[in-house]
């Protein structure tokens, strides 16, 4: 008996993370219920809770940029009971956006898996701008310097920057409106507002279905299954100085820093479970999201590395918060 509690004395986490979990835990979310980040959290949801054999809660923080939920995370216990879901935005975006943070994306977070990755569409209502392929647009706004109107899901969002770098990269000069979130910009281009944005595939789905917007290009390297005829930006482009034009983002889950590996690793683990299950992994792609997995370590380097290159995107586009 006395050996045991030395045991458990001398190594708690090891002992902590045997047991766990033995409560619900909880998930921040930065960003609104409904949302493209929300909408894949409830697909995981399910097969990740089997696999863990606890409960998620969600836990809406909505606010600067998904900041208000990563700095909860960042200063809760390391007990594996608080999570977040961040995204590309939250740990490679805001750091160059905002010259203070009350946290380090890398320093104050464990990383545990991404999930997905999610192409942007540029979305055009074509009744402002009556264009039917990627040339014809940048044609339309190049005749027209400043009088088009562009719309993003926020100022320094990963909307309004792969927007601004489109921008920048063929020549043109468009006017940024900020909204405060997806719902409200993709209402202001099907309301003729704005003339167009860039928007996650899954978001502008149900309208392009509906004949209210047009696709003229996706943002990732290679086509999306749910768009198939939709040609990427960088092919659609080549002739016009957007050969090579590549934006996405990612979505995963972060811990405090300090988390137990064995925590991390089962959580790792829930997450390509989940993946694995036909049922979600079709359902991801037909909302237009690309399944990914990563180990840890692997999903370290990634954090890292997007670090660098949207700070080189924020430094190019002039973007800043405060």
């Amino acid at each position: 008996m006395m050996l045991r509690l030395l045991a458990f004395l001398l190594f708690p986490a090891a002992a902590m993370a045997q047991g766990w979990p033995q409560q619900p835990i909880t998930v921040l979310m930065g960003f609104p219920a409904g949302s493209g980040v929300d909408v894949v959290a409830r697909l995981l949801e399910e097969p990740m809770e089997k696999s863990l054999g606890g409960k998620l809660v969600m836990d809406y923080r909505v606010g600067a940029g998904g900041n208000l939920a990563s700095e909860v995370v960042a200063k809760a216990k390391p007990d594996g009971y608080t999570i977040l879901f961040g995204t590309a935005a939250t740990h490679g975006v805001n750091a160059a956006l905002y010259k203070k943070l009350p946290f380090d994306v890398e320093a104050d977070f464990t990383p545990i898996a991404p999930m997905v990755n999610v192409s942007n569409v540029l979305t055009v209502n074509p009744q402002v701008i009556d264009a039917g392929t990627l040339r014809e647009f940048i044609d339309k706004v190049k005749a027209n310097p400043g009088k088009y109107n562009y719309a993003s899901t926020g100022n320094g969002t990963g909307t309004h920057l792969a927007f601004a770098e489109f921008v920048a990269k063929a020549g043109l000069e468009m006017v940024h409106v900020p909204y405060k979130g997806g719902p409200e910009a993709l209402t202001s281009v099907v309301s003729g507002t704005t003339c167009c944005i860039f928007n996650q595939v899954q978001t502008v789905l149900p309208q392009w279905k509906a004949g209210r917007v047009r696709l003229l290009g996706v943002t990732t390297r290679t086509r999306v299954s749910a768009v198939p005829d939709v040609p990427t930006i960088a092919e659609a482009g080549a002739e016009v100085g957007l050969r090579g034009y590549e934006s996405y983002t990612w979505f995963g889950l972060f811990g405090p820093k300090g988390l137990d590996a064995d925590i991390v690793n089962r959580i790792n683990a829930a997450v390509k479970f989940a993946l694995e299950q036909p049922a979600v992994r079709d359902r991801l792609v037909q909302l237009g999201n690309t399944p990914r997995w990563e180990s840890p370590e692997q999903f370290r380097a990634t954090v890292k590395s997007d670090r660098a290159k949207w700070a080189a995107v924020v430094k190019q586009v002039g973007a800043t918060i405060d």
